[in-house]
């Protein structure tokens, strides 16, 4: 573990700034000359992007996935309108707050594709789909599905809804390594029957990096009456796409500081214009109608700064562009599982097609618990990773971000070949 000085020295900056700001003028011209695919390999416009980050040089971050560093300019941001609100305090949340809560979230309802009417700012993916799972009218006996690879605070909130209310809830594994789209689509169309009400996906699936084909799985469970519900924690701003692009899922959270590069504290919930009002909002704010979105979304006393720092987040996001970010995230995944995934030592647990995932992966090495691999990983290379020992999935989560280099991951590669000999 880092000591306390080193904990410190990376807190205070004085280890994390690297490089100077980025050129944007040079890079903008760069990258115009280059598709997504050339740009992805181009190490020296990486280079210039990792200078925007203040990132630690005390140890290599593989672990963005959980929450990625903010840009130097969202941070800086952030801070000002941390500084700007509390100068005025009760005046701007009384007089500005709601408007500039209403233009983040045109901005993130554009990015998404969606309508600002359709869509809320939440804490995280965790509250938005909490949100619709306990805003249900539950019946004794009516029944939902969902992944053992779904993210444990969905699935504890889909247990307490079987306890209140007498629901009953369906668990699939989704294989780790499919043949087809209809695999995984009829992996999830058996565990529907008459009774099922709401089916819960990934998009991305957090401790593999397996892209669902949503699209299908959708169009199938809505063709058998039930809604579907997308865990979008890892893909926004990650994967290139709109809602329409999802064969109209019902239901799609997010979080922000992951992909995006937001301040810690913000997510998204879309809901389908029509399936607004029959859902129960989990705070008693009735100053909305039943099919007005906000109803949802009774915050009270929110740390503002964090939406107003969301336009910040999408300004550099847009700058670098959701295509270009897409190929960088999976060339880099790639550019280290296909160093190690016919290793005899090494297992990865993320699907070897290049169109099933893009920047997150997880890897085990044979004989080494997931822990311990993740703890030597640590202790011995300096690498952070996380590990991951359930649903079928034994290994360490990997997930580099933009400002991550290869020669880091060369470091990675270097080290589970050590341990797998």
């Amino acid at each position: 573990m880092l000591s306390k000085r080193q904990f410190l020295k990376a807190m205070t900056g004085t280890a994390a700034l690297t490089g100077l700001l980025p050129d944007w003028t040079a890079l903008s011209a760069r990258a115009a000359s280059l598709s997504p695919a050339e740009l992805a390999r181009d190490e020296a416009f990486w280079a210039g992007i990792r200078a925007a980050y203040p990132v630690t040089t005390d140890f290599i971050q593989l672990e963005n996935g959980y929450y990625s560093l903010a840009a130097r300019e969202v941070l800086d941001a952030y801070q000002e309108h941390i500084r700007r609100i509390n100068a005025v305090s009760s005046y701007y949340m009384r007089t500005r707050q709601a408007d500039d809560k209403l233009a983040s979230r045109r901005q993130l309802a554009e990015l998404l594709g969606c309508s600002a009417e359709e869509l809320i700012i939440t804490r995280n993916t965790t509250e938005s789909l909490d949100t619709v799972i306990a805003g249900f009218d539950w019946k004794p006996g009516d029944e939902a599905v969902m992944a053992q690879q779904d993210y444990g605070a969905m699935l504890d909130m889909f247990r307490l809804q079987a306890r209140r209310y007498g629901m009953v809830n369906r668990l699939v594994s989704v294989p780790l390594h499919p043949q087809s789209d209809e695999e995984i689509v009829a992996t999830y169309e058996q565990a529907i029957t008459p009774k099922t009400r709401l089916l819960m996906i990934c998009h991305l699936i957090n401790i593999t990096g397996h892209i669902l084909p949503v699209k299908k799985i959708t169009e199938m469970a809505h063709r058998k009456g039930v809604q579907v519900m997308v865990d979008g924690a890892h893909a926004f701003a990650h994967l290139d796409f709109k809602i329409g692009d999802l064969g109209g899922v019902d239901y799609y959270g997010a979080s922000l500081h992951k992909w995006l590069g937001a301040p810690l504290g913000a997510g998204i919930l879309y809901v389908r214009r029509d399936r607004i009002k029959p859902l129960w909002q989990l705070f008693g704010d009735t100053g909305f109608a039943d099919d007005d979105i906000r109803k949802l979304n009774h915050t009270g006393t929110h740390p503002v700064a964090t939406d107003l720092a969301i336009q910040d987040a999408i300004r550099f996001h847009q700058r670098i562009g959701i295509a270009r970010k897409e190929a960088r995230l999976r060339y880099l995944q790639r550019y280290w599982t296909d160093q190690v995934r016919n290793h005899p030592g090494i297992s990865v647990n993320t699907p070897a097609d290049p169109a099933r995932s893009c920047g997150i992966a997880n890897v085990g090495v044979r004989g080494l618990k997931p822990a311990e691999l993740a703890k030597r990983l640590f202790e011995q290379h300096k690498i952070f990773t996380v590990a991951i020992d359930y649903a079928n999935v034994h290994g360490t989560r990997v997930t580099p971000h933009l400002y991550t280099t290869t020669a880091e991951l060369d470091v990675f590669v270097r080290a589970l070949k050590e341990m797998a000999s």
